[in-house]
């Protein structure tokens, strides 16, 4: 599996298609690349799409230190600079959303647009910070195992959860939950738990930028993506219905059109 060496992190990639223009994604915190894969399929005829795993998630490797969102940005950056992708449309779902807001806020030259799936310029809320510390301790001495179905809520929208069509695929991804390796997973929770905001610096961000939120989603409620909506000139935001933390996965179509409108918008 191919790898880069970046900021002292052996970080897992892939390439797939080879459009004139770049599609990066960076996943959400508990998965890795591989919950765009139905947005790749979709754009690949037209675009050069690639995804990458964060450390300590995925097939990155886990390091010792490198987990706090001003290091994931870094990451993020020498990951487009070493695959020769800017200016990139660069897609960023949850924690994989922080980082894109960070990379627009900073090396404005690196985008051609962004797009925000789930995500939130603000701190962790305090009441979620407790119980997410808590769920991180178990699984950082027992695993994932014991607290899997007290996250899937929290990952995924009710009617994903209770479609009795999807059962297969929920258990697919509740095992790809439970693979986690415990001491990366752990420390890249404490990395998003302990963030700071960046809400205030969004009115630096010039790129056009979609935002897209599910109208199920408790990680980052829809709140969270009205309030970027308010502070970034000229940004859109889409709504999807049914869909909760992880739209990309569970209402792949809505996204996908939502996207591909997008950035038929920004073609001359």
């Amino acid at each position: 599996m191919p790898k880069l060496q970046v900021n002292g992190a052996n970080l897992h990639y892939e390439i797939t298609g080879d459009g004139l223009e770049t599609v990066v994604f960076a996943h959400g915190l508990l998965w890795s690349g591989q919950m765009f894969a139905a947005q790749v399929e979709a754009l690949q005829e037209r675009y050069r799409c690639i995804t990458f795993d964060f450390r300590g998630q995925g097939q990155s490797e886990v390091t010792a230190v490198g987990y706090d969102l001003d290091s994931l940005t870094e990451d993020a950056w020498g990951v487009i600079k070493l695959l020769n992708a800017a200016p990139c449309h660069f897609v960023g779902l949850s924690m994989g959303g922080f980082v894109g807001m960070r990379l627009a806020i900073r090396y404005p030259e690196l985008l051609k647009s962004l797009i925000l799936l789930e995500t939130s310029a603000d701190p962790e809320p305090a009441e979620n910070v407790g119980r997410y510390k808590m769920l991180n301790f178990v699984a950082r001495w027992f695993g994932i195992r014991p607290v899997a179905d007290r996250i899937m809520p929290i990952m995924f929208g009710q009617t994903f959860l209770h479609d009795p069509a999807r059962a297969v695929e929920r258990e697919l991804w509740k095992q790809r939950l439970i693979e986690n390796d415990r001491i990366g997973i752990t420390r890249a929770v404490m990395g998003v738990v302990e963030r700071e905001g960046v809400y205030e610096q969004l009115p630096r961000i010039m790129a056009p930028t979609l935002i897209i939120v599910g109208d199920e989603d408790v990680a980052t409620v829809p709140e969270k993506s009205r309030r970027i909506q308010a502070q970034i000139a000229g940004s859109k935001l889409v709504m999807i219905p049914k869909a909760g933390h992880s739209s990309s996965i569970e209402e792949k179509t809505a996204v996908n059109q939502a996207i591909l409108t997008f950035l038929n918008e920004l073609e001359p």
